[in-house]
């Protein structure tokens, strides 16, 4: 008798960043799950929307389902990263029949200003990656992360400059109109929600008002952590591990 097939789960990445982001946990998540990576729009090589207001977190999961369509997945586990937690929390809620079990990292289910975000866009379209790569590191990772681990943020680095300017001003005015707030009530997928204790970006109270809106769902932070999957990669790999096993 054959080996029952792996369950699927489903990786989504934060804004600026591609499959590296995972490097670290692939390896845990394979021994227990057939991987299903997804690239935001001009990032690791995805195409790029045919304007700068073409993307929304409703189109961004919407594509991830026709993703699971196309490779014959009814359900899967989710873990997002930032916006690829955003995605999450839109399927969870939109297409509460396809996800067994979610996993939200550093992520937000509401971050104004949105002047803030519009004038990255046009930052990026203006000028390129270039102009907000140092600020990206700087969100992303503490200053001891930086000088302990050069080579791996210029890897990080190296993949943010690769961003179609496009694809990431898309994504900007995406997280600009985004308000998911109300989404959380209807989310019944079991939730694990992680925050980076030291994270600027997503704070930990962030984290907190997402696990507050969502029936059950647990609250965990990473102590010392910007970017925590890539700060910690053992210990929330095996939170992320723990609450699959035990809710799938």
């Amino acid at each position: 008798m054959s080996e029952p097939a792996l369950p699927v789960l489903v990786l989504g990445n934060s804004l600026g960043t591609t499959r590296l982001l995972w490097r670290a946990q692939a390896p845990a998540f394979a021994e227990h799950f057939r991987l299903l990576h997804y690239d935001l729009p001009g990032h690791g090589g995805a195409a790029s929307p045919a304007m700068a207001d073409g993307v929304s977190i409703a189109s961004l999961g919407a594509g991830v389902l026709g993703l699971m369509d196309d490779h014959g997945i009814d359900q899967a586990a989710y873990c997002g990263v930032s916006m690829g937690g955003m995605a999450g929390m839109w399927l969870a809620a939109n297409a509460p029949d396809r996800i067994s079990s979610l996993g939200l990292i550093c992520t937000s289910a509401y971050l104004p200003p949105a002047q803030g975000w519009r004038a990255r866009a046009e930052l990026v379209l203006a000028d390129g990656l270039a102009a907000v790569a140092g600020q990206s590191i700087g969100r992303w990772f503490t200053p001891s992360f930086i000088a302990s681990s050069p080579e791996l943020v210029a890897s990080f680095k190296a993949d943010l400059l690769a961003v179609d300017p496009l694809g990431y001003a898309s994504c900007c005015l995406a997280i600009a109109q985004m308000d998911l707030r109300a989404d959380l009530a209807s989310v019944r997928a079991p939730t694990l929600v992680i925050s980076g204790a030291d994270d600027p970006a997503t704070p930990p109270e962030h984290g907190a008002a997402i696990a507050a809106g969502i029936s059950g769902a647990r609250h965990l932070v990473v102590d010392g952590a910007h970017l925590a999957n890539v700060a910690s990669p053992a210990k929330v790999a095996s939170a992320i591990l723990g609450h699959f096993s035990a809710t799938i």
